[in-house]
C-alpha cells in the first residue's frame, strides 16, 4: 500500500492548498469530500500565506541587493577613520601638535596606536569619538587636520551611519516575515492534514485503486516505497513481455 506524506516545503504546501481549492470550487458543496468550513478556511488562508512568503522573499532578496553598498560605506568609513588617526599621529611624532592633541579623541595621550573599528559598534563609537573631538578642538582654536579633513571623514561616517540603519531595518523585516511564516507554516500544515484526513475518510469505501485517483485530484501525495515499488515495475515488466509473446505469429512459434 502507498503510504501518504504530508508536504515539507512550502512550494509543496502551496500546491496542496491550491489542488484542494480548486477542486472544492469545481465540485458542488453537496459532493465536496472535505467540509464546507475548511474550504471557507483555505479561501481565506491560501492568499495570505502566499503573499507572507512573497514578502519575505523580497525583503531577503533586497537585503542581499543591498549588501554591496553597505559592505562598502562601511569599509570607507573604517579607511577614513584610520587615516585621519595616522595623519594626526604622524603630526605629533612630527612635532607639529602637542602629544596632548589624542585626548581630545578619547585616545591616550603616550600612545599611538590605531583603535579597534573592527566591529560595526567600534566603528560607530570611536567614529563619533573622533568626530566630536575634532570639532571641539577646531573650536579651541586648534589648526584643522587635513588630508582627510574632518568634514570629509564625517560624510563618509555619515554615509556608513545610513547605510547601518537601513540594514538593521532590512534584517528587522527579513526577521519579522520570517516569524510570520513560521507561523502560517503551521497553521497550513494543520489545514492540510485536517482536509485531507476528510478527503480519506469520506471517500475510504470506494475501491482502493479508484479511492487513491480520487484522493490525488484533491492533491494528496502517495509514495510507494521502494519493495512496493520493485514489485510493481516487475508486474509492468511481465505485462509487457506477455503482451511482445502475443504479437509473435504463429508460424514464428512453430518455426
Amino acid at each position: 500500500m502507498p503510504y501518504r506524506r504530508l508536504p515539507n516545503t512550502d512550494a509543496a504546501r502551496i500546491r496542496a492548498l491550491k489542488s484542494a481549492l480548486e477542486k472544492g470550487r469545481e465540485v458542488p458543496p453537496h459532493k465536496l469530500a472535505y467540509s464546507p468550513r475548511n474550504f471557507v478556511r483555505l479561501r481565506k488562508f491560501l492568499p495570505l500565506f502566499e503573499q507572507s512568503i512573497q514578502l519575505q522573499r523580497q525583503s531577503i532578496s533586497r537585503q542581499s541587493s543591498k549588501s554591496k553598498e553597505y559592505n562598502e560605506a562601511l569599509r570607507k568609513a573604517r579607511i577614513y577613520l584610520t587615516h585621519f588617526i595616522r595623519v594626526m599621529n604622524m603630526a605629533i611624532f612630527r612635532g607639529d601638535l602637542p602629544a596632548e592633541t589624542r585626548a581630545f579623541y578619547g585616545l591616550a595621550t603616550n600612545e599611538s596606536v590605531i583603535p579597534s573599528l573592527n566591529t560595526e559598534n567600534e566603528l560607530i563609537s570611536w567614529g563619533k569619538r573622533i568626530i566630536e573631538g575634532e570639532e571641539f578642538r577646531i573650536r579651541k582654536g586648534g589648526s584643522p587636520i587635513t588630508n582627510p579633513t574632518i568634514a570629509v571623514v564625517k560624510v563618509r561616517f555619515q554615509n556608513f551611519l545610513e547605510q547601518d540603519n537601513f540594514h538593521k531595518t532590512l534584517l528587522k523585516s527579513i526577521l519579522d516575515y520570517t516569524e510570520r511564516t513560521g507561523d502560517m507554516r503551521k497553521e497550513s500544515d494543520e489545514i492540510i492534514l485536517e482536509v485531507w484526513n476528510e478527503i480519506e475518510a469520506t471517500l475510504s469505501s470506494l475501491p482502493e485503486d479508484i479511492r487513491k485517483k480520487e484522493c490525488m485530484d484533491y492533491g494528496i501525495v502517495y509514495f510507494y516505497r521502494k519493495s512496493e515499488l520493485e514489485k510493481i515495475i516487475l508486474a509492468e515488466q511481465k505485462e509487457i513481455a506477455i503482451e511482445d509473446n502475443a504479437e509473435i505469429p504463429a508460424q514464428d512459434l512453430v518455426s
